[in-house]
């Protein structure tokens, strides 16, 4: 006789149907989904290894140096160049040596690969000092603008506002005659301020972008529901603005880093080339402005210093691009 079907439901000799067990889902954040995705992501891999490979070239530049057995500044015109000025060894009058793998300046005979490594020092140490600068400035006149109501908000924006108003080009051409006039006297101390001018220059004129970006994010973010909680149980300021605006601002700021960088490689070597940058130590932009007379000549005597220009401003772009796209939860892929 069959079982009715409540027996066979509540029956204890019943065994329980075996399931295989459900795997566990460990949340993640946004900052673990945006890693993930740039891990998945082959253009911010190639681009993210070309980067590394200019900053582990710029760092080691001495090494590296030591090594292929180049010096920076130790050609002797007189033995290294000929009576017109041309290397002796290397291109373009002679073939490939180990001994000048770029070749030599013309006139003063210095190595140019040696010039090369230290021209992306100096290019990467401007770039990554403006790009903090800015951000720490940036970030924080952004959250208290933001955060802030009535007359602190209007006096920051104004500031802002101000500052938008300067003209970049007209600042570094001011600066320039009144670092030398001040320094010329001693090339140590000039090449110090002028290393420090450029940095406060770029700095200067750099940081109102993500101030307006930050502070926009903030009117959004202040009257969500966890702020107006902490608000309510008596978090102090400080604490809301750092502890619970700040790491939801972490997009958007690294988005910056990442878009601010090669902006700032591209200026300095613009300076550099307008003759109003660094001038007592080797740059990027240097080398292009003497080189530019031996194009016809002498051509990769110009297009060392531009390729590698263009291969590190074209990977942070890129990488920029991959970063913005894993910070933005509407981006699907």
């Amino acid at each position: 006789m069959a079982m009715p079907l409540q027996e066979m439901v509540t029956s204890p000799d019943t065994d329980p149907i075996e399931t295989p067990d459900a795997k566990q889902v460990a949340g993640r954040s946004p900052t673990q989904i945006a890693l993930e995705r740039l891990r998945h992501d082959k253009v911010a891999v190639v681009s993210a290894a070309i980067v590394v490979l200019f900053v582990a070239l710029a760092i080691l530049a001495p090494v590296i140096t030591s090594l292929v057995g180049v010096e920076l500044n130790a050609g002797d015109p007189s033995e290294d160049t000929d009576a017109f000025n041309f290397p002796v060894i290397g291109p373009p009058d002679n073939g490939f040596t180990w001994e000048a793998p770029l070749g030599l300046e013309p006139g003063t005979g210095d190595d140019l690969l040696a010039e090369w490594l230290y021209g992306a020092r100096t290019s990467l140490e401007v770039a990554s000092i403006s790009t903090l600068l800015s951000t720490i400035i940036g970030v924080a006149l952004g959250l208290v603008a933001g955060f802030s109501r009535g007359w602190l908000d209007r006096v920051i924006s104004f500031v802002i506002d101000v500052f938008l108003s300067f003209p970049f080009l007209l600042g570094a051409l001011a600066m320039a005659p009144i670092l030398l006039n001040r320094f010329g006297g001693d090339p140590e101390a000039l090449d110090k301020a002028q290393f420090f001018g450029i940095i406060f220059i770029l700095t200067f004129f750099s940081w109102m972008g993500l101030a307006r970006l930050i502070r926009g994010e903030v009117l959004s973010l202040r009257e969500r529901e966890f702020v107006q909680a902490a608000r309510v149980i008596g978090v102090p300021t400080r604490t809301v603005l750092f502890k619970e605006l700040l790491p939801n601002l972490i997009a958007p700021i690294v988005v910056s880093i990442s878009l601010s960088v090669p902006a700032f490689v591209t200026a300095e070597a613009g300076l550099a080339y307008l003759g109003i940058g660094l001038t007592g130590r080797p740059s990027w932009g240097q080398t292009i402005n003497q080189a530019s007379g031996y194009f016809d000549e002498y051509a990769l005597y110009l297009w060392a210093p531009v390729i590698g220009i263009m291969l590190l401003v074209i990977a942070l772009n890129l990488l920029g691009d991959s970063v913005r796209d894993a910070f933005d939860p509407k981006t699907r892929r």
